[in-house]
């Protein structure tokens, strides 16, 4: 186990088996020293833990809870990285991250509830986790899911 799987186990979590793609795609791409991760849905298990629109209204997804799911989106891109580069020690910066939220009408926290990926990154890979990032409000995502998290990752050979 590398350094940064060593520090992920710090945080009480494991690297996750990438999820299987639900259309046609890869799950991460590598193109020289970039890894372009798709859009990773906040499955663990093959399960997520609520579907539906962020917000404050009654019987919407909690902003709380979507920032825990935003968080478990970017381990699901962390394990996506993983798949193509074998070694995790192998990256050497989180380059960007693209976050969706579906969104109930008027809500504008999308930025608070895609910090749970960004706070993620910065923990498993220190100051190399802090990245360029794009927090978006949608109408829906696939599978029902609230949040939806793309990643680039910088890697040596």
């Amino acid at each position: 186990m590398g350094h940064i799987e060593e520090r992920i186990a710090e945080l009480g979590l494991s690297v996750p088996e990438v999820t299987p793609p639900v259309a046609a795609y890869v799950p991460a791409v590598r193109d020289g020293r970039y890894v372009y991760v798709s859009g990773q849905l906040p499955l663990a298990g093959g399960a997520m833990a609520a579907t539906g629109l962020v917000g404050e209204g009654a019987g919407g997804v909690a902003p709380e809870l979507a920032k825990e799911m935003a968080a478990t989106c970017a381990l699901n891109a962390i394990a996506a990285c993983k798949s193509v580069i074998g070694d995790l020690d192998r990256v050497e910066r989180v380059v960007k991250l693209v976050g969706f939220v579906a969104s109930e009408p008027g809500f504008t926290g999308q930025p608070g509830v895609i910090n749970g990926a960004s706070e993620l990154m910065k923990a498993v890979f220190g100051d190399a986790g802090a990245h360029a990032r794009s927090a978006v409000g949608v109408l829906a995502l696939p599978l029902g899911a609230p949040v939806e998290v793309e990643a680039i990752f910088a890697v040596r050979d």
